[in-house]
């Protein structure tokens, strides 16, 4: 059995307002955000999109009202997912937890893909799964670095 050495397993804040800021700006606005943007435009127009644009984000802030509620008066170190587990059923809270990580892994295969795409404008002799390839590992290397590294990368 190994015996860890306290120091090493304690967490620790490496990321500053500026970084967290930076995270949950790049969360929101991304690569599919403009390429859904423009398939919305060609679709409903500019008055359509607007109006589906606001719409949605009125019941995204409903939403986020109701989480910060329920975690103002239960807080929970888990995720969303826990209140689901709690007021519905378990089984409701481990289907969210799943089709959250899905979505999410679907989402950053959309980046890749889309990014290569926009770098094929570029460099149009190389394929797209090439840029997916190299995006991906670079992502993972600076995630595997340190949090810190994420952080600042994304900040910058």
């Amino acid at each position: 059995m190994t015996n860890f050495d306290d120091k090493n397993t304690e967490l620790r804040r490496t990321m500053k307002s500026r970084h967290l800021f930076m995270i949950a700006l790049g969360g929101v606005i991304g690569t599919g955000l403009f390429n859904g943007s423009g398939f919305i435009i060609g679709q409903a127009g500019p008055g359509g999109s607007v109006l589906a644009f606001m719409i949605g984000g009125l019941l995204m802030y409903f939403v986020m009202l109701c989480l910060g509620e329920l975690a103002v008066a239960m807080p929970s170190s888990g995720s969303f997912q826990d209140y689901a587990t709690k007021f519905i059923n378990p089984a409701t809270g481990f289907t969210i937890g799943w089709l959250y990580w899905f979505s999410w892994a679907n989402s950053v295969g959309l980046e890749f893909t889309t990014a290569g795409m926009t770098m094929q404008r570029w460099l149009p002799g190389v394929p797209v799964w090439v840029w997916c390839l190299t995006f991906g590992v670079t992502i993972f290397v600076i995630n595997a670095l340190s949090a810190r590294s994420y952080a600042e990368t994304e900040f910058w």
